[in-house]
């Protein structure tokens, strides 16, 4: 059998500062959360835990839906700074 790789423990920075209420319009604190497309960066790579996950995820969508973050960025379409806009 293969050897399980071993991976750094990664910690939930909203847990470390206490975040019990995200806001969708705070863009900037959502960048850390968002891959260069804009999409929602997954658990494993993020080290959130489920709860700050969940709530990620929610207000990511409410800003997408409130067009302060864009849905995706084709392939096609090149950004050099993705994040620049956003304020």
């Amino acid at each position: 059998m293969a050897e399980k790789r071993k991976y750094k423990k990664r910690y939930c920075k909203y847990c470390e500062s206490k975040v019990d209420f995200m806001d969708y319009k705070d863009v900037g604190a959502l960048r850390f959360s968002l891959s260069e497309r804009y999409k929602i960066m997954p658990r494993r790579l993020t080290g959130n835990c489920k709860r700050h996950q969940d709530m990620i995820a929610a207000v990511v969508k409410r800003a997408r839906a409130a067009a302060l973050v864009p849905y995706s960025v084709t392939r096609k379409t090149v950004v050099t700074a993705p994040f620049e806009n956003l304020r």
